[in-house]
């Protein structure tokens, strides 16, 4: 796995130079001339700590979550503050956890903090567990500008939410609820490639999802990150292909758009996507800034976290400094995700034509079927998009899996190497 994910680095970025991230950070980041620019804020509180869950989160505590919350806030001004009187357009807002619903009371003053730094333009997105859909939490969430919602189903069936140790999901519950307060975008999220799991159970939990309140869905694959505590055998990848293959069929077959590798949703409506930007700033621990020559990610301790910032200092663990063709990875990796790449969009962002960086690697990748072109943009075919998945999930056991291991161990780590 280490060997095809370091050669394909190799490849790409033409360099045996490997992704170097290093202990240091800079106080201001260079982000004022930023394109498309995105905003993320991770609130890592649960009630309960889901064994399959790789992301950064801690049990809640009302203390502790709000003496967080005030150095979150500080981060956002310590950042915004550089505009210098000057707001920035961004394209969206993005809240992600952990359960960011457990402090709905202060969302609303954490938007606010940064409206007064930038104009949100798409909408602001948050995650949301089951148990939160009730209507005071959702009547909260609105009055704070909350346009889009996801909601972490994992699947309706109790076989699978007892694989995973969730509580058992009333689909007529959520729908009466999301029937109460409405909100632009209701997304679902479900896991695939889950034990003996099959295309009827798939199409059964997405049928539900579109007839109980959602007009989007994300299915994610599952993957057995080494330092969950998950026991959940991995499934095959001729198993796991024909799934994604069967359900990507189904969903365009009943009229639902494509707006990602694993996610679907009704004609016109907005879409429910923290990937797709070409930069975007992280807030919180654990958050990742992505910008033009660099990358930063927050340490993942709460109270490094808080401790940092009570100096003064942004809470930055790792930086790294892109080479120009380090970049275009990020770029083109990232970009993917949304199953096309515009050749105009990435001559914009690099000031370099893609057939000119990247031409060989695009007509293979013609030839064995994985994307097709049509005036300068290259689209995933369905075996593409297999193969994206399939080559993601590499990348995060080879890159995403050790770093996040590490940072979960130690707060500022004096390197990685990947």
């Amino acid at each position: 796995m280490t060997l095809l994910t370091s050669l394909t680095r190799m490849w790409l970025t033409r360099s045996f130079r490997p992704f170097t991230f290093k202990s240091e950070f800079d106080q201001e980041l260079p982000y004022q001339n930023c394109k498309h620019l995105g905003l993320y804020v991770h609130i890592p509180f649960c009630k309960q700590i889901c064994n399959f869950c790789p992301y950064c989160k801690t049990l809640y505590d009302k203390g502790l979550s709000d003496r967080y919350i005030d150095a979150l806030i500080c981060e956002i001004h310590l950042v915004g503050q550089q505009m210098a009187g000057n707001k920035k357009a961004v394209t969206s807002l993005y809240f992600g956890g952990g359960t960011p619903a457990l402090i709905a009371p202060r969302i609303k003053e954490i938007v606010a903090a940064l409206e007064e730094y930038f104009i949100i333009t798409e909408g602001i997105d948050l995650e949301l567990h089951p148990e939160n859909v009730t209507v005071p939490t959702l009547c909260q969430l609105k009055d704070a500008g909350i346009t889009k919602i996801s909601i972490g189903i994992q699947s309706f069936q109790d076989k699978y939410q007892r694989i995973l140790g969730r509580q058992t999901i009333s689909p007529a519950d959520l729908s009466e609820t999301l029937n109460q307060i409405k909100f632009t975008t209701v997304s679902m999220d479900f896991i695939f490639a889950l034990p003996k799991q099959t295309f009827d159970d798939l199409k059964a939990d997405i049928d539900l999802a579109f007839s109980h309140g959602a007009n989007h869905i994300a299915v994610y694959p599952f993957i057995d990150f080494t330092f969950t505590n998950s026991d959940v055998p991995v499934m095959d990848k001729k198993t796991k292909r024909q799934l994604l293959d069967d359900l990507t069929d189904y969903c365009l077959g009943q009229g639902y758009e494509r707006d990602s590798i694993w996610t679907f949703g009704l004609p016109q409506t907005a879409g429910y996507s923290s990937m797709t930007r070409d930069n975007f700033l992280g807030f919180g621990c654990s958050a990742a800034t992505l910008l033009r020559d660099q990358f930063k990610i927050n340490t993942f301790s709460v109270e490094a976290y808080c401790e940092r910032l009570a100096t003064g200092q942004l809470p930055t663990s790792l930086t790294l400094r892109f080479t120009p063709r380090q970049r275009m990875i990020y770029y083109l990796f990232w970009t993917a995700y949304s199953t096309a790449i515009d050749a105009i969009d990435f001559a914009d962002f690099f000031g370099e034509s893609l057939d000119d960086m990247y031409g060989l690697e695009l007509w293979l990748a013609q030839r064995f079927g994985f994307i097709v072109e049509k005036d300068g943009v290259f689209r995933m075919t369905k075996k593409g998009a297999f193969y994206y998945h399939y080559y993601e999930n590499f990348y995060t056991l080879a890159y995403i899996d050790k770093m996040w291991g590490i940072l979960r161990k130690e707060a500022f780590p004096d390197q990685i190497i990947l």
